[in-house]
């Protein structure tokens, strides 16, 4: 019967070491996944960032053009 345990006992530590070293290679997300992630858990603040940031660079456009005509 302890012959028995210990046989499960090895196979549990088996697979836990064949699942830890299956994560550790995974590879880890790419820059692109990390930042859509954020952006849908923040919501909102990313669609505020965003547009100041094309309201600046339209703003310094359109300065850049009046200037230089």
């Amino acid at each position: 019967m302890s012959n028995l345990s210990s046989s499960t006992q090895d196979s549990r530590e088996t697979q836990t070491q064949i699942e830890t070293n299956a994560s550790t290679t995974e590879p880890k997300p790419s820059y692109v996944k990390l930042a859509m992630r954020n952006m849908v858990r923040k919501g909102s603040k990313s669609l505020k960032h965003f547009a100041l940031t094309t309201i600046g660079l339209v703003g310094i456009l359109v300065g850049l053009a009046y200037l230089t005509r």
